[in-house]
């Protein structure tokens, strides 16, 4: 089985000396976040807006998750907590699709406390891993994890995505504890969606960073950052608070 198998990750923990990683982290509580962008199924191409973040971004770096084509969660998940592991800042998270059940499942295989040292995360379009008919790729990530995540986080989803129904996503956000924003009808909200650098998206992005640490880069207690993600914006007809 690729990737490490779950029953080795004892109580949550992945192989990683969890204490060591905390202590690396606390000594760079001030610094600036890194985002980590988490593509799905297949990779993000040159024209898709996580690709374009990494390239206008100085802060914003992807996941090499591999297999991209033949995906296992626990190849995934592992390749993920590496990446956060060896992370110089905390971590701002952005997922598309399937890299968005990679996030959750590293979540729900985390002792992390709220907030560090992943300190937010933008899911975008979280491919419906449980739906009938899912392509096979996707089953070792069903069934998706339905447990808050510990971090603040927006889901942001489309009308007409061939990959998960409005409603199902709204159902996603409520497990995770996101605060949900309905895109309208924009697809996969990837590179056929036509959205480019996603001025949109970027200002969600925004809005996590700020609600995951103050001026001095404190956690954020979770009530104070969930006031910070519902702040109005430039989709706010379609908003919607869990």
């Amino acid at each position: 089985m690729p990737g490490v198998p779950l029953e080795h990750w004892h109580r949550g923990l992945a192989p990683t000396d969890r204490s060591t990683i905390m202590g690396h982290f606390s000594s760079s509580i001030a610094r600036p976040p890194t985002v980590l962008t988490v593509p799905g199924l297949g990779n993000s191409g040159p024209a898709h807006w996580q690709t374009l973040w990494e390239q206008g971004r100085l802060d914003t770096h992807r996941v090499d998750l591999g297999m991209w084509d033949t995906p296992h969660r626990n190849a995934w998940v592992t390749k993920l907590d590496q990446a956060i592991s060896s992370a110089q800042a905390p971590v701002i998270l952005v997922g598309h699709s399937l890299g968005c059940q990679a996030i959750a499942w590293w979540a729900s295989l985390s002792p992390q406390p709220y907030g560090w040292p992943v300190a937010g995360a933008l899911l975008v379009a979280p491919a419906d891993v449980d739906r009938e008919g899912a392509p096979a790729e996707l089953n070792t990530f069903a069934p998706a994890p339905r447990i808050p995540l510990p971090f603040p986080s927006i889901l942001v989803a489309s009308t007409d995505d061939p990959w998960v129904s409005i409603e199902r996503a709204h159902s996603l956000a409520a497990d995770w504890g996101s605060y949900f924003v309905d895109a309208g009808a924009q697809g996969h909200l990837n590179a056929a969606s036509g959205l480019g650098w996603w001025p949109e998206g970027q200002a969600l992005l925004d809005r996590v960073i700020e609600a995951a640490g103050g001026p001095h880069g404190e956690v954020r207690a979770p009530g104070d950052a969930r006031a910070i993600l519902a702040r109005p914006h430039d989709y706010t007809a379609h908003e919607a608070r869990n």
